[in-house]
Order: C-alpha cells, then structure tokens, then sequence
C-alpha cells in the first residue's frame, strides 16, 4: 500500500506522528484561553493596573508593541528555520520561553508587591512574542506531515484538542481555587487548595504556573512522535544569510505570480486580527463592563471554550458541505454583526437603547442579570462562528497553495497572522484612549472584521500552479 502524501507532496506521517502534531495546539490554546483572554489580562488590567479603561489601553499597548516585533523579526526567522531544515529546536525554545514566563506570572502582584509594573509589563510582552514565534514553527509542520485528503481533520481536531484543554484547566482552577471559600457547596473542598489566598488574588495568579506546567506536558507528543525535516547542515550564519535571501525572493513571486493568494493573504491579516481582537478584549471588557472577577469570568471561558469546540465540529461540516470561501464569509460577517451586538449591552441596557432590569433574576450567583445573560449567549455564538472561521480559513489556504510550495505558504500564512498583529491591540488603545471609553475602542475591531471581509470578494478559489524559475 503506497504511502499517502502531504500537503508538501512527500511521504506524509505515520497517524502517530499527525495526530500527536494536534497536541501543540492543545499544549498552547489552553495557556492563550486561561491567560490572555479570560482570567490573567482582565487581572492585570483590573486589579494590578487598577483601572479598566488605563488597563485595557495598556495591554493595547502592549500586543501593539509585540506586532511591530513580529513585523521585523518573523518572516526572516521563518525563513532561517526552513533553511535549517529542522523546527523541533525553534518549538523547543518558544514553547520553553512561554513556560517559563507561565511561572514567573505568579509573582505580577497587585501595588508592585512583586514585580513592578514595568517588568510585569516586560515578562507579557515576552511570553506574547515567543506565544507568536511558537506558534508559526508549529504550524508550518502541519503541511509535511499530514496526509493531504486528513489536513482539514487534522486542523480541526487540533482546534478541539486545544479547546478541550482550556475546559479542563478552567474546570480545575475553578474547582480547585476559585470556589471553595466563596461558595459552601457540598461537592467543593471547604477552602483552596495547596493554601491559595483569594485576599492575594493567587486564584488569578496561579494560572500562569499551571498552563505552564500543562504546555510542557502536552507538546512532548510533538517532540517524541511527530516527525521533524532533515537537517540541511548548513551553519546558522549561512542560514541567516540564506535566510534574508529567500524572504526577499518569495515577497517578489508573491506579489508578481502569487496574486490571489497574496490579496487572500491581506485579507486575513485584517479579519483574522479583528477576530481574534474580540477575543483577547472581550474578558477585558466585561470585567470592566459588568465588575465580573474570576469566578465569574472562569464560568465565562468555560462556556465559551465547548462552544468553540462544538463550532470547531460543525464549521468542519460546514466547511465541506458549502465550501471553504463561502464558510469563511458566513463566518466574517457574523462575527461582525455579533461583535455590535456585544458592544450594545451594558449593564442597564441592551441594543444601546433598550432599558433592562439591573436587579437579579435567578439566585444563582453568577450571570444573574438580563444584561449578563445576554452577554453570555451572545459570546458563545461568537465563539462558534470564530472558530469556524479559524478552520475554514487555513482549509482555504490549502486550496490556494500550490501543491510543491505548501510548506512556504502555509508558512506565510501564519506570518499573515502576526506581522500585522499590532493593528487591533493598537486600534482598541488608541480609540479606548481618545474616547476614554470600553465600549467604543472594543467595538473599533469591527472595521477590521469587515474591511477583511470586503477584500475577500476579490479572491478566487483556485489553485494556484508554481511560478517558472
């Protein structure tokens, strides 16, 4: 039986070596989910910052000043570890970093009791570039690996593993650290485990060690199963030389031969920045918006985490049946229309006009008012169009690619990604700034979503051949 073939058009993996590839992405969405988007930034901009609206154009900041980083730096060190020929070294250190800086987060402690807020400021803005770098050097293993008929199973179940990583570490913490001592419910510990002081904020602080202990346990399947390319032997010198080369070469065929994908490519950094905008603000804001802390906001990345699961399902499904271009405008548009939705709810009012109850509506202790419930569901139907958006968008790019330069354009597909990952933090501080207000600078991405959207209809779906030499 003759071996199935990659993306790349060599020899594919042993399933061993594909599906533990998916457990990169379950090592690294969970640290993304618990730190960044639900429990450790809302922290920092609410409680270490100590005000929400200085808080959230800060961490602005500080995404805007890791996508001018990428923006100069990543395209040429892509280029330098595919002249290399092996990646496992680049996972190896990222992944690393990322772990490390997951441990020193325990002591970001509010009034400069630990670090200052300056170097707190520096150890994000670390972990945000090696989060990055890592994970460019983990995607661009997907299209020499994977059987080309499995990518988009393979893809998707990498969304749901990362996905169904961030459940379980929610559902600890929670359980574990967050609830007991709040709650006298009988099927909790009566006070926190290993001795964790809520009056310290360690139930928010405690996140950054445990993700960091689970990144380092679930990306040894790639470092132990998943193939890596050959080593070219060459020095890293040569290879840095080479590197500068190759970036200047493939920007060149990009734009003269590889139109289409290049305005696919633009696109994405646009909707995808946007996208991706809503979910690293839209803790920020509703722990601004509606005071939610982290109980409240664990429940809150708990719900939204199977919600992304299940969209990672029926996106997959959905992709097949209407196409991989017409998935991902379906996913575009909603996203944006859910994105007004969100920024029209505060805490008395829901579609910027209509007065609702501030008074609760159901004894349970979280979510209990319209507006909070509304918020809620709202956020999960984004979770399911983003994450269908997610899959459908590098299933397209498949499609685009040709089939010998796979390897280099799913490459520049996740630089897409990152250089100009600036453009949303940055949009959200400088309009959060200007305004003075959450509300406008979280709904400022918006313009993003749809400008990206728009520049989609003058993409064609088709396969591109390769550029003669």
């Amino acid at each position: 039986m003759n071996q199935p073939l990659s993306l790349a058009g060599t020899p594919a993996a042993s399933p061993l070596g594909y599906y533990s590839w998916a457990f990169g992405q379950a090592a690294r969405d969970p640290f993304y989910i618990m730190v960044v988007i639900y429990i450790f930034f809302p922290y920092f901009s609410s409680v270490v910052v100590g005000d929400p609206v200085r808080g959230q154009a800060l961490i602005g900041y500080i995404n805007a000043s890791v996508g001018f980083v990428l923006a100069a730096t990543i395209l040429f060190l892509g280029a330098i570890a595919d002249t290399v020929g092996r990646r496992k070294p680049w996972i190896l250190a990222t992944y690393g970093t990322i772990a490390l800086g997951g441990f020193l987060l325990w002591w970001v402690k509010p009034g400069g009791a630990g670090l200052s807020l300056y170097s707190s400021v520096g150890l994000i803005f670390i972990i945000m570039v090696a989060f990055a770098y890592a994970e460019v050097f983990h995607n661009a293993m997907l299209p020499s690996v994977t059987p080309a008929e499995k990518a988009g199973e393979v893809s998707g179940l990498a969304f749901a593993l990362g996905n169904f990583g961030a459940v379980s570490m929610m559902v600890l913490v929670l359980f574990a650290f967050a609830l007991p001592g709040v709650q006298d419910w009988p099927f909790l510990p009566e006070q926190p485990l290993f001795g964790i002081d809520h009056s310290a904020n360690e139930h928010d602080r405690i996140v950054g060690p445990i993700a960091g202990i689970w990144l380092v346990l679930f990306i040894l399947p790639v470092l132990l199963f998943t193939p890596d390319g050959q080593s070219s032997g060459v020095t890293w010198r040569q290879a840095a030389r080479a590197g500068m080369g190759e970036v200047v070469t493939t920007l060149r065929q990009l734009i003269k031969h590889y139109s289409n994908i290049a305005i696919y490519l633009l696109a994405r950094m646009l909707f995808n920045d946007g996208m991706v905008g809503v979910l690293i603000f839209g803790g920020v804001y509703a722990a601004g918006n509606f005071g939610w802390e982290t109980i409240t906001l664990l429940i809150f990345g708990l719900t939204t985490s199977v919600s992304a699961m299940i969209g990672a399902y029926l996106g997959g499904r959905l992709d097949d049946r209407l196409g991989s271009m017409r998935t991902l405008k379906v996913s575009i548009i909603m996203s944006a229309i859910i994105l007004v939705v969100l920024t029209s709810i505060t805490p008395a009012t829901l579609f910027f006009v209509v007065p609702v109850s501030v008074e609760p509506v159901w004894s349970f202790p979280y979510f209990n008012t319209v507006a909070e419930l509304a918020y809620l569901g709202t956020n999960q139907i984004f979770a399911l169009f983003f994450v269908t958006g997610l899959s459908a968008s590098r299933t397209l790019m498949a499609k685009l690619s040709p089939p010998a330069m796979a390897t280099q354009f799913f490459g520049l597909y996740g630089l897409s990604g990152s250089i100009t990952a600036f453009l949303a933090p940055l949009l959200v501080a400088v309009v959060t700034d200007i305004t003075q207000s959450q509300r406008f600078g979280f709904a400022s991405l918006v313009l993003l979503i749809l400008a990206g959207g728009l520049m989609l209809g003058w993409v064609r779906e088709e396969q591109a051949t390769r550029a003669a030499d």
